[in-house]
């Protein structure tokens, strides 16, 4: 009689590996979680209405995201109006501390010379008591000298005398308000290499580099919220109020001249402006974005056609052109369709972060897909996960190679 054949038992480890493959082929079909933010992105409330996952067309007008947005302005539209050639106010030349100026008294070698705007505000002639000039017109400071030669006895009448800038220093400004990096920021001025001994040699100069603009630029450009009729600037206890809506098409405005020390403020209006999206004198040249498209985890993003961990895009840039720029969109359809994307974001006015999850075959396929095709914001990282077929291939060799390890041990 023949027994039946005892039932071989597998070695512990074996089953361990098994078990572990077994977990893989299960955590593969695992859907992603929904994605938790902390603003009412779903409502149009946060600070992109763009951000709400799937706008409701039955509720909400076709151009939803402009309504949304326009809805929290307070203020109305802040769409640039043409400024007239006569609206935009004259340059004084207004000197800083740091700036050199030229100094001719008539037939007087003694005070004739050339001379730097002190630390302190003032210009040191010698035998002269400091005169003011940090703010202060060159005209006016050419008065005060002939004025102060007769008052201190060196003159009984009045001489000629001819003060003129001769080369502009930098101008160390504070910008704080609406702005991507409110800091201390450091504008205008000529590195030695780059100085043009013709021009210094003339008299005269421009300050190309210490205007308004520079300054907004250097402090990461103006936010999206930013109320552009209303940027201030405090100067010696004074408020000078300056309407830059121009800039953002092109238009004349008034780019103040800023001087060494001046506080300048960017107010905030409480929502997004779509028509500030776009490159300009005082928006940011671009923005610097994090990227991940891997199909394997990797040391560096290189490998993967990502040539740095970090990448310029420029401003204005929207979700959908990044990933296409990051090589998550195209291929063969059989196999790379129907992958999603994560944007990683943060509310620069409340600091909350913000995760936006995208189909990006449905984004491709909506005729309403710009109103939810956010705008990427400086700092903001994406990542692009494969489609369900490259899932489900690469958990196979992950099986595969659990299997043939425990054969090997087997044997």
């Amino acid at each position: 009689m023949n027994c039946p054949a005892k039932r071989r038992r597998l070695h512990p480890l074996v089953r361990a590996l098994a078990a572990l493959g077994w977990a893989f082929v299960i955590a593969g079909c695992d859907q992603m979680h929904s994605i938790s933010n902390r603003e009412a992105v779903a409502e149009g409330l946060s600070y992109q209405a763009q951000y709400r996952a799937t706008p409701n067309s039955r509720q909400l007008p076709r151009s939803a995201s402009a309504y949304l947005n326009q809805k929290k302005c307070a203020l109305g539209s802040v769409s640039p109006v043409s400024h007239s050639v006569s609206t935009i106010l004259r340059d004084d030349e207004r000197l800083s501390p740091g700036d050199l100026v030229d100094v001719h008294v008539a037939e007087d070698e003694t005070f004739t010379g050339s001379y730097e705007v002190s630390q302190d505000g003032t210009l040191k002639l010698p035998y002269l008591k400091p005169i003011p000039a940090i703010g202060r017109s060159v005209e006016s400071v050419e008065a005060n000298l002939a004025r102060a030669l007769v008052t201190e006895d060196f003159y009984e009448e009045a001489p000629r005398v001819s003060v003129r800038l001769a080369d502009v220093a930098s101008a160390r400004v504070y910008v704080a308000g609406a702005v991507f990096d409110p800091m201390a920021v450091t504008i205008g001025g000529v590195s030695g290499d780059a100085v043009d001994s013709a021009r210094q040699t003339a008299l005269g100069a421009v300050a190309r580099g210490r205007r308004l603009s520079s300054a907004l630029q250097a402090a990461g450009g103006v936010r999206p919220d930013a109320d552009l009729s209303n940027v201030r600037v405090l100067r010696a206890g004074k408020t000078i109020s300056v309407d830059v809506r121009g800039a953002v098409a092109g238009f004349a405005y008034n780019d103040l001249l800023l001087l060494e020390g001046d506080q300048v403020y960017v107010p905030s209006r409480g929502c997004f402006q779509e028509e500030l999206m776009v490159p300009s004198s005082i928006t940011a040249p671009g923005v610097t974005v994090f990227m991940s498209n891997l199909s394997q985890p990797a040391n560096a993003n290189a490998p993967s056609a990502i040539s740095k961990d970090a990448r310029e895009l420029r401003y204005g840039t929207r979700f959908i052109q990044a990933v296409a720029g990051m090589n998550c969109i195209g291929g063969a359809r059989w196999t790379n369709a129907h992958r999603t994307a994560i944007l990683f974001s943060r509310n620069p006015m409340t600091g909350e972060s913000i995760v936006i999850e995208r189909s990006l075959e449905d984004m491709l396929q909506r005729a309403d897909r710009d109103e939810y095709d956010p705008y990427i914001m400086p700092g903001d990282a994406l990542a692009c996960y494969d489609s369900t077929l490259t899932n489900a291939i690469e958990l196979a060799k992950g099986f595969g190679t659990v299997s043939t390890s425990a054969a090997l041990l087997l044997n």
